[in-house]
């Protein structure tokens, strides 16, 4: 291990204290602004899709299966199906896709 590696984990610690921290501080009174509510509200939204929808593409042994996965967890989802139901289909149709695409050889 880094003889720096508790400095790299004091700055870590500091970077990420004050990024909670600073909102707090700095602004006191409630926010009115209707555009800035909504778009505080969507963030952690776009943060999960951005983390996620990258790493789904590549989860699997190759593109065509990710894609069958997605658009069958994406339909399901669609039709407010449950959450084990979407993963179970999910990864079911990953699974037929990457049996058949290894069966054709490819």
């Amino acid at each position: 291990m880094s003889e720096n590696f508790p400095i790299y984990l004091l700055v870590m610690a500091g970077v990420t204290y004050l990024v909670r921290m600073l909102p707090m501080v700095l602004i006191k009174k409630e926010i009115q602004n209707k555009f800035i509510l909504a778009f505080l509200h969507y963030i952690p939204y776009a943060v999960l899709a951005v983390m996620t929808v990258p790493a789904v593409f590549f989860a699997t042994s190759c593109i065509p299966s990710a894609v069958v996965g997605v658009v069958i967890a994406v339909i399901l989802a669609y039709f407010e199906r449950s959450l084990l139901t979407v993963a179970f289909g999910s990864c079911a149709g990953v699974f037929l896709t990457e049996w058949i695409l290894s069966l054709l050889g490819k």
